[in-house]
């Protein structure tokens, strides 16, 4: 059995309740989440290491966008590097 352990951080643990509320619906029998104070924590157990590679790297896609969807209205307006400008009256 290949284990992997994701821990990401949220700001405070209302946030990461959140996140963590909106990763539960694609988690597979095989991953545990939890929510530790701020912080999201998630075990994957797979049977291989590609199965592990592949469930890791959709968690994470996933947890990104939970992550940026949502929040206080400062927070889900806030733009980031990959934001496109979309700014037609310049």
């Amino acid at each position: 059995m290949r284990r992997a352990t994701i821990t990401t951080t949220h700001g405070d643990e209302d946030e990461a309740a959140r996140v963590a509320a909106a990763l539960a619906p694609d988690n597979t029998a095989e991953m545990a989440t939890r929510v530790d104070g701020d912080a999201v924590v998630t075990t994957v157990d797979r049977k291989t290491t590609n199965g592990l590679r592949s469930t890791v790297d959709d968690y994470v896609v996933n947890c990104r966008v939970a992550d940026r969807l949502g929040g206080d209205e400062e927070r889900s307006t806030a733009r980031t590097d990959d934001t496109p400008d979309t700014d037609t009256n310049t």
